[in-house]
């Protein structure tokens, strides 16, 4: 690596960049003859640092500056050479050199050169490179995933108007990369304060790309072999948990955004009445993402007992409840001066059908005597109360562990949809088609 280094510093900046990347290519490939994960060494990665992302390798040194115009131009050097690179396993490991965060100081430069990478890639439709941005989301610490997010957020949904509807375009070019894009915007987005709600534009994208085809969100999990233990620190397998979490704070977020100042200490009664929750587009965009995530959600049994994964894996953790049932009842006790009760039963609402439809289908694994604990704080709620005492029936999956809350079949007795004697009514199904979940329908809708 001594002699190529020699030989770039001879090179313009842009040409020694070109070249490394040639020299990456060949060296990568052969190694992949013999081995099929090969380790990258130290010397190719300081090779990219000094000739792509123009850190000096002499300490103390001024760090090189590209301008505008040769940082377009190295920007499409590197497009090409993905778009070019016909091994699929070349390009993975030569953007995993190129990008894989090294915790030193040429991370900023590297992520600030993926993020315009990523926005050229989806401007153009660089499928290849868009691929390998899949598999970087799904390898790399998310604290690095929401900074790729955030920057294509700025780009496509902030900065010019209307450039969203590029961004849409990916849907049918790379569902792979709209998945994992997906699941770092939840993570970004986590409606904790008001900077951190989802704009319009991209709650729209995101609801209407679910809602056109519901396994979207379940590729990475369905393509992924799976672990016994997933990392800790990186995007989850599906975006479901940060989906639930925007369909359930959503209502009360939306009220605390619009929370009017103190007059003297005190909420006037006229400004209280005046002052609403979220607009009616964001409403209907939310209840359509609940009704897809519902939908996902049922369909994840069948895929978990096909990867005998049903009883076994929990793709919504349960740890992951907690701090969300926390949220819901601080945000309800600061709303609760603003007159928010059909906020809050909105959102409770919301959390009860996703915890019965999650534990129906065994994307989520607890106990009830759990469940009750984590809900014991939270303000009344009807169907949230059945949810976690209402009799159910044993589960016939033998994976689960006694004390599981077992598949429903059923809606719990009692409840006003379905007879407390359903033997007395023999017209009836034997399996009623959801009605446990009040006012929700579910049409059948074949995805393509």
């Amino acid at each position: 690596m001594s002699d190529i280094r020699h030989s770039l510093l001879r090179r313009d900046a842009l040409s020694a960049a070109k070249e490394v990347l040639y020299h990456l290519d060949i060296y990568f490939s052969s190694q992949l003859q013999s081995a099929p994960l090969p380790i990258v060494d130290k010397g190719p990665v300081e090779l990219l640092e000094e000739f792509v992302f123009q850190v000096p390798k002499e300490r103390g040194a001024q760090p090189k500056r590209l301008n505008s115009l040769q940082e377009l131009q190295l920007l499409e050097i590197m497009c090409s050479y993905f778009q070019e690179q016909t091994k699929d396993s070349a390009r993975q490991i030569i953007f995993s050199s190129l990008f894989s965060p090294q915790g030193n100081k040429a991370d900023d430069s590297r992520m600030s050169l993926l993020g315009k990478l990523v926005s050229m890639a989806v401007a153009v439709c660089r499928i290849p490179v868009l691929e390998c941005a899949a598999s970087w989301l799904q390898r790399t610490p998310v604290v690095y995933c929401v900074r790729l997010a955030r920057a294509l957020v700025d780009d496509y949904c902030c900065l010019v108007p209307g450039s969203v509807q590029t961004l849409k375009q990916i849907f049918s070019a790379s569902p792979r990369f709209c998945c994992q894009f997906i699941t770092s915007v939840t993570a970004l987005y986590d409606l904790s304060s008001d900077d951190l709600i989802p704009p319009l534009d991209l709650l729209e994208m995101i609801v209407n790309w679910i809602f056109e085809d519901p396994r979207l969100i379940l590729i990475t999990f369905l393509n992924t072999p799976i672990a016994a233990n997933l990392p800790i620190g990186f995007l989850e397998l599906t975006p479901l948990t940060g989906l639930i979490r925007w369909c359930v704070k959503a209502p009360l977020a939306y009220k605390r955004k619009k929370k009017p100042p103190l007059a003297n200490g005190h909420v006037t009664a006229k400004v209280t009445k005046d002052s609403g929750g979220m607009d009616r587009d964001s409403h209907l965009l939310y209840s359509k993402l609940h009704l897809s995530v519902l939908q996902v959600l049922m369909m994840l049994q069948v895929h978990l007992t096909e990867k005998n994964l049903y009883g076994r894996l929990g793709l919504i953790l349960f740890d992951h409840m907690v701090p969300l049932v926390e949220e819901i009842n601080r945000l309800a006790d600061e709303l609760n001066p603003l007159n928010a009760s059909q906020e809050i039963e909105l959102s409770l609402d919301r959390l009860a059908q996703a915890l019965q439809v999650a534990m129906a289908s065994g994307a989520l694994l607890c106990t009830r005597d759990d469940l009750r604990t984590l809900c014991s704080r939270l303000p009344h709620n009807n169907l949230l109360q059945l949810v976690i005492s209402g009799p159910v029936p044993q589960s016939p999956h033998a994976a689960l562990p006694p004390g599981f809350y077992p598949h429903i079949h059923t809606p719990p007795l009692g409840y006003g949809a379905v007879p407390a004697h359903p033997a007395t009514h023999p017209a009836l199904p034997t399996h009623p088609g959801h009605t446990f979940i009040s006012g929700m329908t579910f049409p059948f809708r074949p995805i393509r």
